[in-house]
């Protein structure tokens, strides 16, 4: 019993500095921030994060998606 458990913690250490040495799991998320332009926003993506960028700066903005239904323009920071 004592080698079973002893092997399964040195596998989960091996693994966790598997994960913390190549970042597998650091996040990239981004948060959403403002709105930009009118609804619904019949441009692309690119210029979702042009109007982001104009109105708001470039930081906080990092990228602009259009998204929804209703075509809204949302800036992520």
């Amino acid at each position: 019993m004592a080698k079973n458990i002893n092997s399964v913690s040195i596998t989960v250490l091996l693994f966790v500095l598997l994960v913390a040495s190549t970042e597998i799991l650091k996040s990239e998320a981004q948060t959403f921030c403002f709105e930009c332009g009118p609804v619904p926003f019949l441009g692309t993506n690119a210029d979702c994060f042009n109007c982001c960028k104009t109105k708001y700066g470039s930081p906080p903005v990092v990228s602009g998606f259009v998204e929804g239904s209703e075509k809204h323009c949302h800036c992520y920071c």
